[in-house]
């Protein structure tokens, strides 16, 4: 049990006054930066990266560890509170998030995204401390066939269960394609629908889409019907407490840990982040509240669908920490960001950096654990504080939103033309909301579209053009097998849906006509 005993060795440091004092002011930082819309958990660290040159080695990563799992946290603030999830990570929590805070229980929301963050977060550095020799093994599995595979998965997967309609989920998913096509190909350098303006060889940007298709086509949405609604966002009501009842426990809890299930193995492999276990986490969530006829789930907004989403995020930013200090392997961008400060440090993450540098891997291990539970003590009590947010009148809220989400796009390169995307995007989000398209789909194309695409040339550059090379592994075939048994199920359940609507309509024309 050599890991015990080290990782006590590491609680031994990180538990020094000075250390407990770069957590805490690392959580309310990355928690304050990652609320604001358009900046987000990777730009909280990449903000804050020069503060911590200053301090020793020790300290600067134990901080940028709470920045980090704060950002994250305050990613799904701004989306639950917002519509505006400051990350691509926090889109999934966001759809039952915002959800319930309209509906009045934005604290509840809130705290149950405190909640999953703690416990799919501690548990993925649980299992990063005493099986990171087992993560090693795991990312080795994964070529390009395996990483094509699963984007496939969850193209085809989230574009069937999330949408009431399979043709509105394709119609999406293509959408979100078209706009990761834009910009340079880079395998072959080829210019992609940029018409010729060098403004769009770097592509449109994830930031740019994410605030446009959520935070802009929002405000016109609620703009095209403010005549219809009241002037403020309903107030909090007695439901308003961020803390779980017993009877949330029961609905929550079963969702924290196929959340977290999801999210622990995505971490170690680099294929896009913790995208695709949030939106995988929401779709089983989706289907299963489909199973027992859940009335919340799409209207008032689910416990289950904020608790599922926000382990997986945090399970898998857990384990993505893991294969960054065992492997070298950075799985996110915030990950790639800490390669860049441990190189400034004159370390390279790998197997060689738990022997080279122990005494810093196992403080910044046990820092994950104690961070954690300071976000948990931090922001539980003060979910009630940020859901006050809502009592604000909806003119002057949205109008704010409005500003800051664009101040965040100009924020990103500081041009002009990412305001005019960004606007055109809101106008093309508004018209989805207007025709009942779901947003997901379009997201988690322009997100994994690119990582889908390299993989598959990739895997036909080694088999010479032969596709067989895309079924030839155990792990490819297993995911094109449950990609067919899901959308087979997904087919058969939205065919009993349009029947029993059929029978309803029908059962309620008969009765009109009976004297």
């Amino acid at each position: 049990m050599d890991q015990l005993s080290n990782l006590m060795e590491g609680f031994a440091v990180a538990f020094t006054p000075s250390n407990l004092l770069f957590l805490v002011i690392g959580a309310v930082l990355g928690t304050a930066v990652g609320v604001l819309p358009g900046l987000g958990s990777a730009m909280a660290v990449a903000l804050l990266l020069p503060v911590t040159f200053s301090l020793d080695p020790t300290g600067a990563f134990i901080m940028f560890a709470s920045i980090y799992f704060g950002g994250l946290f305050g990613d799904s603030t701004s989306g639950i509170l917002l519509n505006t999830p400051g990350n691509s990570s926090a889109i999934a929590t966001t759809f039952e998030g915002h959800r319930m805070a309209k509906d009045g229980r934005a604290a509840k929301a809130l705290g149950t995204s405190a909640i999953g963050a703690f416990i799919g977060g501690t548990i993925a550095c649980i299992l990063v401390v005493f099986f990171s020799p087992y993560i090693v093994e795991l990312a080795k599995v994964f070529g390009p066939a395996e990483y094509f595979a699963l984007a496939v998965f969850a193209f085809v997967a989230i574009s069937a269960v999330v949408a009431d309609s399979i043709v509105r989920g394709l119609v999406a998913l293509g959408l979100g394609f078209a706009l990761a096509l834009v910009g340079i190909d880079g395998m072959s350098g080829a210019e992609r629908f940029t018409l010729g303006s060098p403004i769009l060889f770097d592509g449109i940007s994830i930031i740019v889409i994410t605030v446009g298709l959520l935070a802009v086509g929002e405000v016109l949405h609620v703009a095209s019907h403010a005549r219809r609604v009241d002037a403020r966002v309903r107030p909090l009501n007695h439901q308003g407490s961020p803390y779980l009842t017993r009877a949330d426990w029961r609905k929550a809890l079963p969702a924290f840990l196929r959340g977290t299930a999801y999210g622990i193995p995505f971490g170690a492999i680099p294929v896009g982040g913790s995208e695709v276990p949030t939106f995988l986490a929401y779709g089983t969530e989706k289907r299963l509240a489909k199973r027992r006829r859940d009335p919340d789930f799409g209207s008032r907004g689910a416990i289950q669908g904020v608790a599922g989403p926000e382990a997986a995020g945090n399970a898998t930013a857990g384990t993505a920490m893991g294969a960054l200090l065992a492997l070298g392997l950075p799985t996110s961008a915030t990950a790639a960001m800490m390669i860049a400060a441990f190189q400034q440090y004159g370390m390279q993450p790998g197997p060689l950096l738990f022997e080279r540098s122990a005494d810093l891997v196992w403080p910044l291990m046990a820092s994950f654990f104690i961070g954690l539970v300071i976000l948990l003590i931090i922001n539980l009590p003060f979910a009630s504080v940020w859901a006050k947010l809502l009592l604000v009148p909806r003119h002057y809220l949205y109008a704010g939103i409005t500003v800051v989400a664009m101040l965040g796009v100009y924020a990103i390169a500081s041009r002009v033309v990412d305001l005019w995307m960004a606007l055109g995007i809101g106008i093309l989000g508004f018209a989805m909301r207007h025709f009942s398209i779901p947003l997901a789909p379009v997201l988690i194309a322009a997100i994994l579209g690119p990582v889908a695409e390299t993989q598959l040339r990739r895997a036909l550059a080694v088999s010479e053009g032969d596709p067989s090379i895309l079924v030839a592994g155990p792990v490819p075939i297993i995911l094109y097998t449950l990609l067919a048994l899901t959308v087979a199920l997904s087919v058969t359940q939205h065919i009993r849906h349009a029947r029993r609507h059929r029978a309803a309509a029908v059962s309620a024309r008969e009765s009109t006509l009976v004297p």
